[in-house]
């Protein structure tokens, strides 16, 4: 059934898409051609799917036949949902003409209107060119996004203390290591005392990373690099021959992040000390709501951490934030996360407008939110995963100062 639902809601795409380019245009040239463009971006995505059998692993080609399919389905759902707009008053129009025909008339369905046709392929043209954009140039647009955050009991020693975050890699999509260099040297140019990485290092597979370890091997800072897992590192969702294979998986990241000198937090923490004073960075593995895995143990990763320390939590899912972060008996300052990519599509104008699909599924998805005394940032993402583009919500890298704000008397 569910293929069969499919099939249809692709044959109604097909037939309005065409429908609304037949009105605008009579050359039959043009209407080949788009026809070869459509065979050939849903021939490609099923010869990936289907043949070569790459969906579960993700790898660029793959992303590219998902990306061009995408942009063609949103060019013809657009076109579909204005025609059919425009059915709705025809329908009725052609029924009432067939039972009441004039003497004479020699067709009772009323013609498609031209200008409703050239608006709908006017108005699906701006996602249409938006996603191609998104996939030439969006994906390695690095963006340094820049925080100061106050707080009253911050040690008066890390006043000034800088974080870089950066979050969701997915080394297995990038293609062009001078671009991810790139990114890199823009996380070293930030200058922080610490660079936070909030997980999904990978797709799937631990080897995905292994090109990429040398470049992301260079990322510096004086206290050191730290870094969990998202829910993608467990290898969940992709198919093993063994289990004793996918655990070799999971030593293998492990041995990767350790090859570039990242000390990864398994609900775990660690102090940084200066004159005298310290703050705690805690690591939980993935928690995330509905079906996403909960290995985040918060109360284990705070073991040895004291109620008064301030504290700097890495916790992948934001959904894990309210859950179970803000009702904790500790108040945790800081929650550094990732995870939604900020759906790696979206509208952001600083100070108007922040709007992204991804906001009807989590509260906290972008950016950040909280009251003083507990802020959680969410990480808008170093990579890409499915659609290999952005758009509107660019790569980002995370620029955090901590201040020690001013005693009101």
């Amino acid at each position: 059934m569910r293929w069969v639902i499919t099939i249809l809601i692709f044959c109604i795409l097909q037939w309005y898409a065409f429908q609304g380019i037949k009105t605008v245009t009579s050359n039959r040239w043009f209407w080949l051609l788009y026809g070869v463009i459509v065979t050939i971006i849903v021939g490609n995505l099923l010869l990936h799917t289907l043949i070569l059998e790459r969906a579960a692993n993700m790898e660029p080609k793959l992303m590219y036949a998902i990306g061009l399919f995408i942009t063609l389905f949103t060019f013809q759902a657009i076109i579909t949902l204005l025609l059919m707009a425009e059915d709705i008053i025809r329908v009725p129009q052609s029924i009432y003409a067939y039972f009441f025909k004039m003497p004479g008339q020699s067709s009772f369905f009323p013609t498609r209107r031209k200008f409703l046709s050239q608006l709908a392929l006017g108005i699906a043209a701006i996602p249409f060119t938006s996603l191609l954009y998104g996939m030439y140039r969006g994906r390695y647009n690095y963006k340094v996004l820049s925080y100061v955050l106050e707080y009253e009991d911050l040690p008066e020693a890390f006043d000034g203390f800088k974080i870089a975050q950066i979050s969701d890699i997915h080394s297995g999509s990038f293609d062009s290591p001078e671009k991810v260099k790139y990114g890199v040297d823009l996380v070293n140019k930030v200058q922080a005392d610490v660079v936070l990485f909030t997980g999904d290092l990978v797709n799937n597979r631990s080897d995905e990373v292994l090109p990429w370890t040398k470049i992301f091997g260079e990322i510096k800072a004086p206290n050191g690099v730290f870094s969990i897992l998202g829910n993608h590192d467990y290898g969940d969702y992709t198919q093993w021959e063994s289990t004793a294979a996918k655990i070799k998986n999971m030593e293998d990241l492990y041995a990767a992040q350790k090859g570039m000198g990242w000390d990864l937090l398994l609900n775990e923490s660690r102090f940084i000390e200066k004159n005298g004073q310290r703050i705690a960075l805690v690591g939980v593995e993935n928690w995330g709501s509905g079906r996403f895995k909960k290995a985040g143990d918060l109360n284990k990763a705070l073991k040895g951490v004291a109620p008064e320390d301030f504290k700097i939590l890495m916790s992948h899912d934001p959904s894990h934030w309210e859950a179970e972060v803000l009702p904790h008996p500790y108040n945790i300052h800081l929650t550094l996360s990732g995870h939604t990519h900020g759906m790696q599509f979206g509208i952001e104008i600083p100070g108007w407008i922040k709007w992204s699909p991804v906001q009807w599924r989590y509260k906290q998805w972008a950016g950040i939110y909280g009251q003083p005394e507990q802020r959680i940032n969410v990480n808008r993402g170093f990579g890409y995963l499915a659609y290999p583009g952005r758009v509107g919500m660019w790569p980002e890298v995370t620029s955090i100062t901590l201040k020690k704000a001013k005693t009101v008397v």
